[in-house]
């Protein structure tokens, strides 16, 4: 005899299995330890002071 499947219960478990996979793969490709994420925040604050600190100012006159 044939097994009686829930299309309803097999979609959801698909689904699930899905997700799960995805969740997976996205925690390999764009996850990082704590201390590398302040050391890039770090580095991004070093550049952005070095960049500010060599803007020329033009006194207002021109639009910005």
């Amino acid at each position: 005899m044939a097994e009686i499947v829930n299309l309803r219960q097999a979609r959801k478990r698909r689904e699930r299995e899905d997700r799960s996979a995805q969740a997976a793969e996205n925690r390999v490709r764009f996850g990082r330890r704590k201390d590398e994420q302040a050391a890039e925040e770090v580095r991004r604050a070093q550049a952005e002071r070095l960049l500010d600190g060599h803007r020329r100012d033009n006194g207002g006159d021109a639009e910005q």
